[in-house]
Protein backbone atom coordinates (compact mmCIF):
# COMPACT_ATOMS: atom_id res chain seq x y z
CA UNK A 1 0.00 0.00 0.00
CA UNK A 2 2.98 2.48 1.09
CA UNK A 3 5.78 2.42 -1.41
CA UNK A 4 8.15 4.66 -2.67
CA UNK A 5 7.89 8.79 -1.84
CA UNK A 6 5.28 7.83 0.40
CA UNK A 7 7.07 5.00 2.13
CA UNK A 8 10.18 6.96 2.66
CA UNK A 9 8.03 9.63 4.01
CA UNK A 10 6.54 7.69 6.43
CA UNK A 11 9.59 6.30 7.62
CA UNK A 12 11.67 9.29 7.92
CA UNK A 13 9.51 12.55 8.01
CA UNK A 14 6.59 11.73 9.70
CA UNK A 15 8.00 8.80 12.28
CA UNK A 16 10.25 11.79 13.36
CA UNK A 17 7.48 14.38 13.77
CA UNK A 18 5.46 11.49 15.73
CA UNK A 19 8.73 11.18 17.90
CA UNK A 20 9.41 15.08 18.18
CA UNK A 21 5.68 15.73 19.34
CA UNK A 22 5.39 12.68 21.59
CA UNK A 23 8.18 13.85 23.62
CA UNK A 24 7.31 17.76 23.84
CA UNK A 25 3.79 16.51 25.12
CA UNK A 26 5.72 14.34 27.74
CA UNK A 27 7.83 17.38 28.75
CA UNK A 28 4.90 19.69 29.03
CA UNK A 29 2.63 16.95 31.06
CA UNK A 30 6.21 16.51 33.56
CA UNK A 31 6.51 19.74 33.14
CA UNK A 32 2.64 20.48 34.25
CA UNK A 33 3.17 17.57 36.75
CA UNK A 34 6.14 19.33 38.63
CA UNK A 35 5.01 22.79 38.57
CA UNK A 36 1.70 22.05 40.15
CA UNK A 37 3.71 19.15 42.84
CA UNK A 38 6.22 22.28 43.64
CA UNK A 39 3.81 24.59 44.09
CA UNK A 40 2.24 22.27 47.13
CA UNK A 41 5.63 21.76 48.64
CA UNK A 42 6.29 25.56 48.46
CA UNK A 43 2.81 25.98 50.02
CA UNK A 44 4.21 23.29 53.20
CA UNK A 45 7.31 24.78 52.93
CA UNK A 46 6.39 28.32 53.78
CA UNK A 47 3.88 27.01 56.80
CA UNK A 48 6.20 24.61 58.02
CA UNK A 49 8.76 27.87 58.58
CA UNK A 50 6.54 29.17 61.24
CA UNK A 51 7.75 26.18 63.69
CA UNK A 52 10.90 27.71 64.31
CA UNK A 53 9.18 30.68 66.11
CA UNK A 54 6.66 28.07 67.96
CA UNK A 55 9.11 25.81 69.02
CA UNK A 56 12.51 28.34 68.91
CA UNK A 57 14.83 27.81 72.16
CA UNK A 58 12.86 24.38 73.28
CA UNK A 59 14.63 22.97 76.15
CA UNK A 60 12.64 20.46 77.66
CA UNK A 61 12.22 16.97 76.89
CA UNK A 62 8.66 16.44 78.79
CA UNK A 63 5.67 14.87 76.47
CA UNK A 64 3.38 17.45 77.90
CA UNK A 65 4.84 19.93 77.74
CA UNK A 66 5.58 19.34 73.93
CA UNK A 67 1.74 18.20 73.40
CA UNK A 68 0.97 21.09 75.28
CA UNK A 69 2.46 23.64 72.96
CA UNK A 70 1.43 21.63 70.01
CA UNK A 71 -2.37 22.06 71.41
CA UNK A 72 -1.89 25.93 71.00
CA UNK A 73 -0.22 26.06 67.86
CA UNK A 74 -3.14 24.07 66.60
CA UNK A 75 -5.83 25.46 67.85
CA UNK A 76 -4.69 28.63 66.33
CA UNK A 77 -3.64 27.34 62.71
CA UNK A 78 -4.37 30.05 59.98
CA UNK A 79 -4.64 27.32 57.19
CA UNK A 80 -6.97 24.61 58.40
CA UNK A 81 -9.17 25.57 55.37
CA UNK A 82 -6.19 24.08 53.23
CA UNK A 83 -4.36 21.65 54.89
CA UNK A 84 -4.19 19.26 57.85
CA UNK A 85 -1.94 19.84 60.83
CA UNK A 86 -1.07 17.50 63.49
CA UNK A 87 1.31 16.37 66.51
CA UNK A 88 3.38 13.03 66.55
CA UNK A 89 4.81 11.78 69.79
CA UNK A 90 8.17 11.04 70.15
CA UNK A 91 6.93 7.07 69.14
CA UNK A 92 5.68 7.90 65.87
CA UNK A 93 1.99 8.25 66.89
CA UNK A 94 -0.51 10.73 66.18
CA UNK A 95 -1.79 12.85 69.27
CA UNK A 96 -3.48 15.60 67.89
CA UNK A 97 -4.82 16.44 64.49
CA UNK A 98 -6.56 19.95 63.45
CA UNK A 99 -9.46 18.23 62.61
CA UNK A 100 -10.71 16.91 65.86
CA UNK A 101 -10.87 13.69 64.68
CA UNK A 102 -9.34 10.46 65.78
CA UNK A 103 -6.28 9.09 63.39
CA UNK A 104 -6.03 5.75 62.06
CA UNK A 105 -3.34 4.27 64.92
CA UNK A 106 -2.71 1.59 61.92
CA UNK A 107 -1.58 4.82 59.25
CA UNK A 108 2.08 4.29 57.93
CA UNK A 109 3.79 7.30 58.78
CA UNK A 110 6.98 6.93 56.73
CA UNK A 111 7.65 10.80 56.09
CA UNK A 112 8.55 10.85 60.33
CA UNK A 113 10.99 8.13 60.20
CA UNK A 114 12.82 10.21 57.14
CA UNK A 115 12.44 13.35 59.26
CA UNK A 116 14.21 11.96 61.75
CA UNK A 117 17.02 10.58 59.76
CA UNK A 118 17.86 13.94 58.05
CA UNK A 119 19.90 16.54 58.75
CA UNK A 120 17.21 19.36 57.78
CA UNK A 121 14.90 17.70 60.09
CA UNK A 122 11.91 17.61 57.88
CA UNK A 123 10.57 14.83 54.84
CA UNK A 124 8.08 15.32 51.97
CA UNK A 125 5.69 12.59 51.18
CA UNK A 126 3.23 12.31 48.40
CA UNK A 127 1.25 8.91 48.38
CA UNK A 128 -2.03 7.96 49.17
CA UNK A 129 -3.75 7.55 52.89
CA UNK A 130 -5.90 4.35 54.43
CA UNK A 131 -9.09 6.27 52.70
CA UNK A 132 -7.28 5.90 49.57
CA UNK A 133 -7.39 9.85 48.78
CA UNK A 134 -3.91 11.07 47.14
CA UNK A 135 -2.02 13.23 49.66
CA UNK A 136 0.94 15.22 50.08
CA UNK A 137 2.50 15.52 53.52
CA UNK A 138 5.28 17.66 55.61
CA UNK A 139 6.81 16.01 58.41
CA UNK A 140 8.98 18.45 60.57
CA UNK A 141 10.77 16.91 63.45
CA UNK A 142 11.43 19.25 67.22
CA UNK A 143 14.22 18.78 68.52
CA UNK A 144 15.30 19.79 72.13
CA UNK A 145 18.47 21.82 73.47
CA UNK A 146 19.89 18.50 73.65
CA UNK A 147 19.08 17.36 69.91
CA UNK A 148 16.91 14.66 71.08
CA UNK A 149 13.41 14.30 69.04
CA UNK A 150 10.97 14.85 71.26
CA UNK A 151 7.69 14.86 68.61
CA UNK A 152 7.25 16.25 65.18
CA UNK A 153 4.58 18.53 62.90
CA UNK A 154 2.97 16.88 60.28
CA UNK A 155 1.24 18.73 57.90
CA UNK A 156 -1.33 17.00 55.35
CA UNK A 157 -2.88 18.25 52.25
CA UNK A 158 -4.96 16.68 49.77
CA UNK A 159 -3.92 16.52 46.43
CA UNK A 160 -6.71 15.03 44.42
CA UNK A 161 -7.57 18.57 43.17
CA UNK A 162 -4.40 19.46 41.95
CA UNK A 163 -3.81 15.68 40.19
CA UNK A 164 -7.04 16.73 38.92
CA UNK A 165 -5.80 20.11 37.50
CA UNK A 166 -2.91 17.56 36.20
CA UNK A 167 -4.84 15.59 34.46
CA UNK A 168 -6.99 17.99 32.92
CA UNK A 169 -4.04 20.11 31.29
CA UNK A 170 -2.31 16.69 30.38
CA UNK A 171 -5.66 15.65 28.33
CA UNK A 172 -5.39 18.86 26.72
CA UNK A 173 -2.33 18.54 25.91
CA UNK A 174 -2.26 15.02 24.37
CA UNK A 175 -5.18 15.99 22.53
CA UNK A 176 -3.39 18.97 20.88
CA UNK A 177 -0.59 16.78 19.85
CA UNK A 178 -2.81 14.42 18.81
CA UNK A 179 -4.67 17.22 16.34
CA UNK A 180 -1.18 18.44 15.38
CA UNK A 181 -0.40 14.79 14.28
CA UNK A 182 -3.49 14.60 12.45
CA UNK A 183 -2.95 18.07 10.78
CA UNK A 184 0.47 16.75 10.63
CA UNK A 185 -0.70 13.55 8.67
CA UNK A 186 -3.62 15.42 6.48
CA UNK A 187 -1.52 18.60 5.37
CA UNK A 188 1.48 15.98 4.51
CA UNK A 189 -0.93 13.27 2.58
CA UNK A 190 -1.83 15.91 0.57
CA UNK A 191 1.76 17.29 -0.17
CA UNK A 192 3.19 14.19 -1.08
CA UNK A 193 -0.04 13.34 -2.94
CA UNK A 194 0.71 16.69 -4.92
CA UNK A 195 3.76 15.42 -5.91
CA UNK A 196 3.53 11.31 -6.32
CA UNK A 197 0.53 11.75 -8.28
CA UNK A 198 2.31 14.17 -11.05
CA UNK A 199 5.46 12.11 -10.55
CA UNK A 200 3.17 8.64 -11.62
CA UNK A 201 1.16 10.98 -14.08
CA UNK A 202 5.14 11.51 -15.49
CA UNK A 203 6.24 7.93 -15.26
CA UNK A 204 3.94 6.77 -17.49
CA UNK A 205 3.87 9.53 -20.03
CA UNK A 206 7.92 8.68 -20.27
CA UNK A 207 6.90 4.96 -20.66
CA UNK A 208 4.38 6.28 -23.78
CA UNK A 209 7.09 8.46 -24.81
CA UNK A 210 10.22 5.75 -24.26
CA UNK A 211 7.27 3.68 -26.85
CA UNK A 212 6.70 6.11 -29.57
CA UNK A 213 3.42 8.09 -28.01
CA UNK A 214 4.83 11.56 -28.95
CA UNK A 215 1.40 12.56 -28.65
CA UNK A 216 0.54 12.19 -25.16
CA UNK A 217 -0.47 14.82 -23.31
CA UNK A 218 0.58 15.97 -19.69
CA UNK A 219 -1.46 18.00 -17.58
CA UNK A 220 0.28 20.52 -15.13
CA UNK A 221 -1.02 20.94 -12.08
CA UNK A 222 1.20 23.33 -10.36
CA UNK A 223 3.40 26.46 -10.88
CA UNK A 224 6.39 24.68 -9.27
CA UNK A 225 9.14 22.46 -9.76
CA UNK A 226 6.91 19.48 -10.50
CA UNK A 227 5.21 21.76 -13.18
CA UNK A 228 8.69 23.06 -14.79
CA UNK A 229 9.75 19.20 -14.82
CA UNK A 230 6.02 19.09 -16.83
CA UNK A 231 6.35 21.83 -19.39
CA UNK A 232 9.98 20.17 -19.73
CA UNK A 233 8.84 17.08 -20.47
CA UNK A 234 5.70 18.20 -23.37
CA UNK A 235 8.44 20.39 -24.85
CA UNK A 236 10.51 17.49 -24.95
CA UNK A 237 7.40 15.35 -26.27
CA UNK A 238 7.00 18.13 -28.83
CA UNK A 239 11.03 17.71 -29.85
CA UNK A 240 10.79 14.64 -30.18
CA UNK A 241 8.06 14.31 -32.08
CA UNK A 242 9.03 16.91 -34.43
CA UNK A 243 12.30 15.37 -34.53
CA UNK A 244 10.92 11.93 -35.44
CA UNK A 245 8.45 13.82 -38.03
CA UNK A 246 11.82 15.29 -39.51
CA UNK A 247 14.03 11.81 -39.37
CA UNK A 248 10.90 10.17 -41.35
CA UNK A 249 10.77 13.11 -43.94
CA UNK A 250 14.53 12.82 -44.14
CA UNK A 251 14.51 9.01 -44.58
CA UNK A 252 11.64 9.56 -47.14
CA UNK A 253 13.99 12.28 -49.36
CA UNK A 254 17.25 9.69 -48.85
CA UNK A 255 15.23 7.04 -50.50
CA UNK A 256 14.47 9.08 -53.25
CA UNK A 257 17.47 10.73 -53.21
CA UNK A 258 19.21 7.39 -53.79
CA UNK A 259 16.45 5.83 -55.83
CA UNK A 260 16.55 8.38 -58.42
CA UNK A 261 20.68 7.88 -59.61
CA UNK A 262 19.53 4.07 -58.76
CA UNK A 263 16.66 4.36 -61.37
CA UNK A 264 18.71 6.55 -63.50
CA UNK A 265 21.96 3.62 -63.71
CA UNK A 266 19.81 0.65 -63.82
CA UNK A 267 17.54 1.93 -66.57
CA UNK A 268 20.90 3.03 -69.05
CA UNK A 269 22.77 -0.25 -67.84
CA UNK A 270 19.47 -2.05 -68.87
CA UNK A 271 19.46 0.01 -72.18
CA UNK A 272 23.40 -0.99 -73.26
CA UNK A 273 22.94 -4.57 -71.81
CA UNK A 274 19.78 -5.35 -74.44
CA UNK A 275 21.79 -3.37 -76.89
CA UNK A 276 24.91 -5.45 -76.58
CA UNK A 277 24.18 -7.71 -79.53
CA UNK A 278 24.03 -5.04 -81.92
CA UNK A 279 26.25 -2.08 -82.41
CA UNK A 280 25.59 1.02 -80.51
CA UNK A 281 26.32 4.40 -81.94
CA UNK A 282 28.95 6.35 -80.44
CA UNK A 283 26.84 9.10 -79.03
CA UNK A 284 24.37 6.85 -77.37
CA UNK A 285 26.96 5.33 -75.83
CA UNK A 286 29.06 8.39 -74.50
CA UNK A 287 25.42 9.92 -73.45
CA UNK A 288 24.44 6.46 -71.17
CA UNK A 289 27.82 6.28 -69.90
CA UNK A 290 27.71 10.43 -69.19
CA UNK A 291 24.36 9.20 -67.06
CA UNK A 292 25.70 6.77 -65.38
CA UNK A 293 29.18 8.08 -64.04
CA UNK A 294 27.45 11.50 -63.24
CA UNK A 295 24.45 9.47 -61.26
CA UNK A 296 27.32 7.36 -59.66
CA UNK A 297 28.88 10.35 -58.48
CA UNK A 298 25.34 11.81 -56.93
CA UNK A 299 25.05 8.35 -55.36
CA UNK A 300 28.55 8.38 -53.73
CA UNK A 301 28.18 12.10 -52.93
CA UNK A 302 25.12 11.56 -50.77
CA UNK A 303 26.20 8.61 -49.45
CA UNK A 304 29.81 10.31 -48.18
CA UNK A 305 27.04 12.93 -47.26
CA UNK A 306 25.75 10.51 -44.76
CA UNK A 307 28.75 9.26 -43.85
CA UNK A 308 29.89 12.46 -42.75
CA UNK A 309 26.80 12.73 -40.56
CA UNK A 310 27.06 9.66 -39.04
CA UNK A 311 30.77 10.84 -38.26
CA UNK A 312 29.47 13.70 -36.48
CA UNK A 313 26.45 12.59 -34.75
CA UNK A 314 29.21 9.86 -33.02
CA UNK A 315 31.77 12.07 -32.69
CA UNK A 316 34.37 10.42 -35.31
CA UNK A 317 34.64 12.77 -37.35
CA UNK A 318 38.80 13.45 -37.95
CA UNK A 319 40.51 16.42 -39.47
CA UNK A 320 43.58 16.41 -41.43
CA UNK A 321 44.69 19.76 -40.79
CA UNK A 322 47.60 21.39 -42.50
CA UNK A 323 48.06 25.05 -43.39
CA UNK A 324 46.81 26.11 -46.43
CA UNK A 325 45.60 29.16 -48.91
CA UNK A 326 41.77 29.72 -48.21
CA UNK A 327 41.86 31.33 -51.68
CA UNK A 328 43.00 29.06 -53.80
CA UNK A 329 40.35 25.90 -52.43
CA UNK A 330 37.63 28.54 -52.69
CA UNK A 331 39.06 29.43 -56.50
CA UNK A 332 39.12 25.66 -56.91
CA UNK A 333 35.30 25.00 -55.62
CA UNK A 334 33.94 28.28 -57.58
CA UNK A 335 35.51 26.98 -60.73
CA UNK A 336 33.71 23.86 -60.07
CA UNK A 337 30.64 24.94 -60.04
CA UNK A 338 30.44 27.29 -62.90
CA UNK A 339 29.71 25.17 -65.56
CA UNK A 340 27.14 24.10 -63.81
CA UNK A 341 25.71 27.73 -63.42
CA UNK A 342 26.04 28.48 -66.70
CA UNK A 343 24.20 25.09 -67.85
CA UNK A 344 21.19 26.69 -65.49
CA UNK A 345 21.27 30.10 -66.43
CA UNK A 346 21.80 31.61 -63.11
CA UNK A 347 25.33 34.07 -62.56
CA UNK A 348 28.00 32.88 -60.12
CA UNK A 349 29.91 36.19 -59.36
CA UNK A 350 33.18 36.21 -57.77
CA UNK A 351 36.05 38.64 -57.79
CA UNK A 352 39.49 37.22 -56.39
CA UNK A 353 41.10 39.72 -53.96
CA UNK A 354 44.23 40.98 -55.39
CA UNK A 355 45.57 41.27 -51.81
CA UNK A 356 47.70 38.40 -50.38
CA UNK A 357 45.55 36.88 -47.32
CA UNK A 358 47.09 35.23 -44.27
CA UNK A 359 46.97 31.35 -44.24
CA UNK A 360 44.33 28.97 -42.03
CA UNK A 361 44.82 26.09 -40.43
CA UNK A 362 42.76 23.36 -41.19
CA UNK A 363 41.26 20.16 -43.59
CA UNK A 364 41.00 21.24 -47.19
CA UNK A 365 38.79 18.67 -48.32
CA UNK A 366 36.18 19.57 -45.41
CA UNK A 367 36.63 23.26 -46.11
CA UNK A 368 36.05 22.46 -50.03
CA UNK A 369 33.10 20.43 -48.71
CA UNK A 370 31.70 23.31 -46.86
CA UNK A 371 32.11 25.52 -49.96
CA UNK A 372 30.58 23.39 -52.10
CA UNK A 373 27.44 22.44 -49.76
CA UNK A 374 26.73 26.34 -49.24
CA UNK A 375 26.82 27.35 -52.78
CA UNK A 376 25.13 24.64 -53.91
CA UNK A 377 22.52 25.32 -51.67
CA UNK A 378 22.65 28.69 -53.19
CA UNK A 379 22.57 27.93 -57.18
CA UNK A 380 19.52 24.92 -55.91
CA UNK A 381 17.37 27.63 -54.64
CA UNK A 382 18.32 30.70 -57.29
CA UNK A 383 15.60 30.70 -60.19
CA UNK A 384 17.20 30.40 -63.45
CA UNK A 385 17.95 34.43 -64.08
CA UNK A 386 19.37 34.65 -61.11
CA UNK A 387 22.28 35.70 -58.92
CA UNK A 388 24.87 33.87 -56.77
CA UNK A 389 27.42 36.53 -55.34
CA UNK A 390 30.88 35.26 -53.39
CA UNK A 391 33.19 38.02 -51.33
CA UNK A 392 35.89 37.45 -49.67
CA UNK A 393 37.07 40.00 -46.85
CA UNK A 394 40.29 39.97 -44.32
CA UNK A 395 40.45 43.78 -42.41
CA UNK A 396 44.49 43.63 -40.79
CA UNK A 397 43.00 46.70 -38.50
CA UNK A 398 39.59 45.77 -37.20
CA UNK A 399 39.45 42.06 -37.59
CA UNK A 400 42.93 41.02 -37.80
CA UNK A 401 42.01 37.54 -36.41
CA UNK A 402 39.23 36.43 -39.15
CA UNK A 403 38.53 35.76 -42.61
CA UNK A 404 35.45 36.29 -43.61
CA UNK A 405 33.71 34.50 -46.70
CA UNK A 406 30.17 35.56 -47.49
CA UNK A 407 27.69 34.01 -50.09
CA UNK A 408 24.86 35.70 -51.15
CA UNK A 409 22.04 34.58 -53.27
CA UNK A 410 18.62 36.00 -54.87
CA UNK A 411 16.55 32.97 -54.35
CA UNK A 412 13.35 32.22 -52.74
CA UNK A 413 15.00 33.32 -48.99
CA UNK A 414 14.09 31.21 -45.68
CA UNK A 415 10.72 32.26 -43.66
CA UNK A 416 11.76 33.82 -40.11
CA UNK A 417 10.20 30.30 -38.55
CA UNK A 418 12.09 28.50 -40.18
CA UNK A 419 15.42 30.36 -40.00
CA UNK A 420 16.73 29.25 -36.71
CA UNK A 421 16.09 25.39 -37.59
CA UNK A 422 17.88 24.87 -41.15
CA UNK A 423 20.77 23.80 -39.36
CA UNK A 424 19.17 21.42 -37.35
CA UNK A 425 19.79 17.71 -38.51
CA UNK A 426 16.92 16.33 -40.86
CA UNK A 427 15.32 20.08 -41.13
CA UNK A 428 14.35 20.91 -44.73
CA UNK A 429 12.95 24.15 -44.83
CA UNK A 430 11.61 23.56 -48.55
CA UNK A 431 10.40 20.40 -49.44
CA UNK A 432 10.05 20.77 -53.26
CA UNK A 433 13.88 21.36 -53.57
CA UNK A 434 15.65 18.44 -54.45
CA UNK A 435 18.21 17.03 -51.02
CA UNK A 436 18.81 15.11 -47.97
CA UNK A 437 18.44 18.25 -45.45
CA UNK A 438 21.94 17.57 -43.53
CA UNK A 439 24.31 19.66 -46.05
CA UNK A 440 23.74 22.46 -43.64
CA UNK A 441 24.26 20.85 -40.82
CA UNK A 442 27.33 18.93 -41.72
CA UNK A 443 28.86 22.34 -43.15
CA UNK A 444 28.12 24.06 -39.57
CA UNK A 445 29.56 20.75 -37.79
CA UNK A 446 32.60 21.33 -40.03
CA UNK A 447 33.06 25.03 -39.43
CA UNK A 448 32.43 24.29 -35.78
CA UNK A 449 35.46 21.58 -35.58
CA UNK A 450 37.70 24.84 -37.37
CA UNK A 451 36.81 27.40 -34.58
CA UNK A 452 35.15 29.20 -36.72
CA UNK A 453 31.07 29.98 -37.67
CA UNK A 454 28.38 29.88 -40.73
CA UNK A 455 25.76 32.10 -39.95
CA UNK A 456 22.83 32.55 -42.08
CA UNK A 457 20.71 35.70 -42.81
CA UNK A 458 17.35 35.24 -45.01
CA UNK A 459 14.09 37.11 -45.57
CA UNK A 460 10.83 35.36 -47.63
CA UNK A 461 11.76 36.66 -51.50
CA UNK A 462 14.65 38.79 -51.02
CA UNK A 463 17.47 35.96 -50.99
CA UNK A 464 20.07 34.39 -48.54
CA UNK A 465 23.19 35.19 -47.27
CA UNK A 466 25.88 32.61 -45.58
CA UNK A 467 28.44 34.09 -43.82
CA UNK A 468 31.78 31.72 -42.96
CA UNK A 469 34.16 32.99 -40.68
CA UNK A 470 37.61 31.29 -40.44
CA UNK A 471 40.15 32.12 -37.93
CA UNK A 472 43.64 32.63 -39.67
CA UNK A 473 47.22 30.74 -38.61
CA UNK A 474 48.74 32.54 -36.47
CA UNK A 475 52.58 31.88 -37.12
CA UNK A 476 54.46 31.88 -33.79
CA UNK A 477 50.69 29.80 -32.48
CA UNK A 478 52.78 26.29 -31.69
CA UNK A 479 50.95 23.48 -33.44
CA UNK A 480 51.06 20.32 -31.66
CA UNK A 481 49.64 17.93 -34.37
CA UNK A 482 48.84 17.75 -38.18
CA UNK A 483 45.95 15.65 -37.26
CA UNK A 484 43.27 17.26 -35.24
CA UNK A 485 40.52 15.01 -33.74
CA UNK A 486 36.68 15.93 -32.82
CA UNK A 487 37.39 16.43 -29.03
Amino acid sequence: MFKGITRRWLLSTMLVTFLIVILIATGLIYATVYLFNNEVERDLGAVCAELNSVFENYETDNSTSFTTSAQEYIEDFRYKEKMEVMAINSSGRIILTSTGFSYDENEDLPDFESAKSSKEGFAFRQGTISSGESVMSLTRVIFNHNGTAIGAVRYLVSTVEVNNRVTLISAVIIAGSLLILFLIVISGSYFIRSIVTPVRELSETARKIARGDFSTKLEKHYNDEIGELCDAITDMAKDLENTEQMKNDFISRVSHELRTPLTAIKGWAETMQLSGKRKLDRRTFDKGMGVIIKESSRLTGIVEELLDFSRIQTGRMVLLNEKLDILAELDEVIYMLRDRAVNEGKHLLYDEPVEVFPPVFGDRNRLKQVFINVIDNALKYTPEGGVVAIEVKYDREANPDNIIITITDTGCGISAEDLPKVKEKFYKANQKVNGSGIGLAVADEIMLLHKGTLEIESGVGVGTTVTLTLPVLRENKHIETNIQKNT
